[in-house]
């Protein structure tokens, strides 16, 4: 898998240099590349309690991008997923700590104890007040020991750094994390590993599965379930929390392992609101991710008013998406002018069934016009056609069917509502143009006529332009002649389009020429079934 770096060996640091050129002077980090990578405050003054976490990269934005008030005073980073050593962590220690002392906040994996407890005991021997903190906040394996430490490790960063930014004594800013530590509780799912720099990726879970509580360095999780949904995905995830919960107000927070898309991360955090588990939340963002693993994890923490008041102080770090409270949906009345007034309902049977006859034809050709699409748009073409003609059959008992002058608007508002993308506009346009006309007295195909031409205007598509203008528009110029005429028509001017291997409107105009070449515009196309459709259905 091809991805954005440069020499293996060099990722981490130009990763963080990239960082520290980004951060507008606030970060600084100590002269020690390749085996010493630590970040710290340039503005830290060893006056107040120092904060130190880090571990293995590849969690980014931890560490290093909670490093700033109120948060983290310095961050150790090592290699993609190696502790650092301890001479790198004790460096850090030395930086930034001053007679108010240090605290170490790190993570339940074997490595990150034995280097960051070795520092811990060596600058003690050295006269620096120094005390750890270690966080197990897994839930994923309730027989393990020693629970893995993941997100939840930035509850503790928050509100241990609040605290210490305020000026408390280490002994309350040590405490405090103990708290957070005890009460909180993390659990990630995930469908699919991540891929570590220089190595294959593993393919360990296989599609139709997501696997429950896999750790932060793409370690197996408890087990492999069944995935259906993103609302599944979420309640299974929040049952397992729910016993954690053993109090209010609650704070959920919404994590990102690393490529879960921002809409999905959306549609979970619904799942979480309408879960009544949590009071507050901190996300959805990435925050403690796994390279780039396509999942997400929750932490839960039941906190009292300085906790809260913890998390509710603001920090400056852009990493930090901040505390908000879970509320129900707010929802307002459209603004006046916007709902169209609704016609009143008229019958026509010829009227009805030819919309009914349309409708059909576009239903039946979605698949068709789909796999046309694909190779000159993102196939959604017979789709969005079929999606429009499915809601037009459902609302045809309140259409005004006896009177065009009001049932070529009600058309236009009825797909601009239920079509979607550019093509609901484009149709609303030309309906809504063509009712104009008949009001005013122009007979049905010099309206439509007049509709298209309205379309042109405001679109700046015309004919040549590889779009459904290149049959809509000879088959109303040949509509006099009846609708077989019309629908030869048409069809020519669907198949011209074959031939024009370079589209000047409409999505097509950002495809290759080599894509197009000797297929139909899926636009043109469904005009051209459709009134090929209209004219047999004449014949029988």
């Amino acid at each position: 898998m091809a991805q954005f770096v440069n020499a293996k060996d060099d990722l981490v640091k130009e990763a963080i240099d990239g960082l520290l050129a980004c951060s507008g002077g606030t970060l600084a980090r100590l002269d020690g590349y390749p085996h010493i990578k630590v970040v710290y405050r340039s503005d830290w003054d060893r006056s107040r309690v120092a904060l130190i976490s880090g571990g293995g990269s590849g969690h980014e934005p931890a560490h290093a991008g909670f490093v700033g008030p109120g948060m983290l005073t310095a961050a150790v980073c090592g290699e993609v997923f190696a502790s650092p050593s301890v001479d790198a962590v004790l460096a850090g220690i030395l930086a930034v700590t001053g007679e108010a002392g240090c605290l170490l906040i790190v993570k339940n994996y074997t490595g990150d104890r034995l280097n960051f407890g070795l520092a811990v005991e060596r600058a003690r021997a050295l006269g620096r007040n120094v005390e750890m903190v270690v966080v197990d906040d897994d839930i994923a394996l309730p027989d393990l020991p020693q629970p893995r430490g993941v997100a939840g490790t930035l509850f503790v960063h928050k509100i241990a750094g609040a605290l210490a930014e305020a000026g408390k004594p280490l002994d309350e800013v040590a405490a405090a994390a103990r708290r957070v530590i005890a009460n909180v509780a993390s659990i990630g799912k995930s469908l699919d590993t991540c891929t570590v720099p220089g190595s294959p990726k593993e393919s360990r879970i296989p599609a139709g599965k997501a696997e429950l509580g896999l750790g932060i360095h793409g370690e197996p999780g408890v087990q492999q379930v069944d995935f259906s949904n993103a609302s599944e995905a979420m309640g299974i995830v929040l049952d397992k929390l729910r016993p954690h919960v053993t109090s209010t107000p609650c704070v959920a927070l919404v994590n990102n392992l690393g490529s879960t898309t921002p809409l999905e991360m959306s549609v979970l955090s619904h799942g979480l609101a309408e879960a009544g588990i949590a009071t507050h939340v901190i996300g959805p963002a990435p925050m403690m991710t796994s390279l780039d693993m396509h999942g997400f994890s929750v932490s839960v923490l039941p906190v009292d008013d300085t906790e809260m008041a913890a998390l509710q102080m603001p920090v400056p770090m852009a990493a930090w998406p901040g505390l908000n409270t879970l509320d129900a949906v707010t929802v307002t009345p459209l603004p006046d002018g916007l709902t169209p007034i609704a016609p009143i309902a008229s019958k026509n049977d010829k009227v009805r069934a030819t919309i009914e006859h349309v409708s059909d034809l576009l239903m039946a050709a979605e698949a068709t016009l789909n796999e046309l699409d694909a190779k000159s748009g993102d196939g959604d073409t017979g789709s969005t056609l079929a999606t429009a003609a499915r809601a037009l059959k459902g609302s045809l008992d309140r259409m005004p069917l006896a009177d065009l002058t009001q049932l070529f608007p009600a058309l236009g508002n009825e797909l601009s509502q239920t079509m979607g993308g550019s093509s609901g506009v484009i149709l609303a346009i030309y309906f809504n143009a063509a009712g104009d006309a008949c009001a005013n007295g122009a007979p049905v195909e010099q309206a439509l006529r007049e509709g298209l031409q309205r379309v042109s205007d405001v679109g700046g598509a015309k004919v040549g332009d590889r779009t459904m203008i290149d049959a809509l528009s000879p088959a109303l110029e040949s509509l006099s002649g009846g609708l077989a005429v019309a629908a030869a028509a048409a069809r020519a001017g669907a198949d011209a389009t074959a031939d024009i291997h370079r589209a000047k409107a409409g999505r097509a105009a950002y495809v290759p020429s080599e894509n197009l070449k000797g297929h139909n515009d899926p636009g043109a196309e469904a005009v051209a079934l459709v009134f090929e459709g209209l004219a047999a259905s004449l014949e029988r």
